[in-house]
C-alpha cells in the first residue's frame, strides 16, 4: 500500500496525538515529586505545601515536596530542567532562579523561559523587612540611621547570592546610600534561625514564614514590600511609606519539564486554578499573606520575559558580579 507524504504526515500527528493522550489519559497513577529549590521553612516551601495540598486531592493521587535547596534555587530548579518530560517531577519556582540568577551565574545550565513547559503563575506574596530584637531600631528611618552611623558593620541575611530576598537587600542598600554586608545562607529558612540566633542583624524573608516569628516577638517586623499594607500586620507601615521607592515581594510559579504532553500541562493548570478557587485554599493563602493567581502557561513566559529583564537592571545597578 502506498502512503502519500501528506497522508504520512497526518498519520504520524494522528500517532503522535494518540500518544499524548494515552499519557494523559489515566495521568496520574502514581506519586508526583514537586520539587521546592528553597529549604524547608521558607517562604517557598511554606507556600508550595499550602497549594500542593489542594491539588493532591484534586488531581486524587499524593504530591511529595522534595526540598532542594542550594545555588539560590538553582540546584533544583535545574534538576528539574533535565527530568523525564512526564508530569511525575514538577517545580515550584520562584522569582530567584527564574529571573534573578540568570544574571548574576556565568553558565547557568537551564533557560528559565525555553527549557520548561510552564502551566501558571500560582501566586505572588509581600516581602517583610525583620530585624533581631537586639538590635535597636524600630523602624526603617532608625534602622539607616544607625547603619549610616556605623557604614559596612551591619548585615543582612539570603537565601543565596541571586535570590529575591538577596536583590531587596541591595535595593535598601542602593535606595537608602547604606552599606549593609551581604551574608547568604543556604536557604531562607536557615538564614531566618541565624536573624533569630543574633548572627546577623536584619533581613527580607516571605511575610508568611515570618510572622509567626514577628508574633512571638523573636523578630521585630520593620516594613513590609508590596503597594499597599498586609491585613494581617495593618499597623506595619509600607517600605514606600517607610521613605524609600520602591516595592519588594516574591512570586510562585509551578512549571515542568520541557516536552512535557500539552495535554498534561493543560490538566496540571486546569486542577491548579480549581485548587487555586477553593474557599478553604483561599482561606489558607490569605493567613500566609498570598495572592492567589493561577494565570495561563503563556501568560507567566510574558511576565518572566519582563522580570527578566527588570532584575537583569537591578544587578547591574547593584554592582554585582556574575560568578
Amino acid at each position: 500500500m502506498r502512503i502519500t507524504s501528506h497522508a504520512a504526515v497526518l498519520l504520524l500527528s494522528f500517532i503522535a496525538m494518540q500518544s499524548a493522550w494515552s499519557q494523559t489519559g489515566s495521568y496520574p497513577d502514581r506519586p508526583i515529586r514537586m520539587i521546592a529549590p528553597a529549604s524547608a521553612g521558607g517562604p517557598t516551601d511554606v507556600i508550595a505545601r499550602a497549594v500542593s495540598s489542594p491539588l493532591s486531592e484534586i488531581l486524587g493521587r499524593q504530591i511529595v515536596i522534595d526540598n532542594r535547596a542550594g545555588a539560590a534555587g538553582l540546584i533544583g530548579t535545574d534538576i528539574v530542567a533535565k527530568a523525564t518530560p512526564d508530569g511525575y517531577t514538577l517545580l515550584f519556582g520562584f522569582s530567584g532562579p527564574m529571573s534573578i540568577v540568570p544574571h548574576i551565574v556565568k553558565s547557568i545550565p537551564y533557560d528559565p523561559v525555553n527549557d520548561f513547559a510552564h502551566v501558571s503563575l500560582v501566586a505572588s506574596a509581600p516581602y517583610v523587612l525583620i530585624a533581631n530584637p537586639a538590635l535597636q531600631v524600630k523602624s526603617v528611618r532608625e534602622l539607616i540611621d544607625l547603619a549610616k552611623s556605623q557604614p559596612g558593620k551591619l548585615n543582612f541575611a539570603s537565601g543565596g547570592n541571586g535570590t529575591g530576598i538577596h536583590m531587596a537587600g541591595e535595593l535598601l542598600n542602593h535606595a537608602a546610600g547604606l552599606r549593609i554586608v551581604h551574608v547568604p545562607y543556604k536557604g531562607a529558612g536557615p538564614g531566618m534561625s541565624a536573624l533569630i540566633a543574633g548572627e546577623v542583624n536584619i533581613m527580607f524573608n516571605g511575610l508568611s514564614s515570618a510572622l509567626p516569628h514577628i508574633k512571638a516577638n523573636r523578630l521585630r517586623a520593620l516594613a513590609v514590600g508590596g503597594d499597599k499594607r498586609s491585613s494581617l500586620l495593618p499597623d506595619l507601615p509600607t517600605v514606600a511609606e517607610s521613605g524609600l521607592k520602591f516595592n519588594v515581594d516574591g512570586w510562585y510559579n509551578l512549571s515542568a519539564p520541557k516536552g512535557t504532553p500539552r495535554p498534561i500541562i493543560a490538566k496540571l493548570h486546569q486542577d491548579l486554578v480549581r485548587a487555586l478557587g477553593n474557599p478553604e485554599t483561599k482561606a489558607r493563602l490569605d493567613a500566609l499573606a498570598v495572592e492567589p493567581i493561577g494565570s495561563r502557561g503563556d501568560e507567566f513566559v510574558t511576565m518572566l520575559k519582563a522580570e527578566l529583564a527588570k532584575w537583569e537592571q537591578v544587578v547591574r545597578v547593584a554592582g554585582i558580579k556574575a560568578q
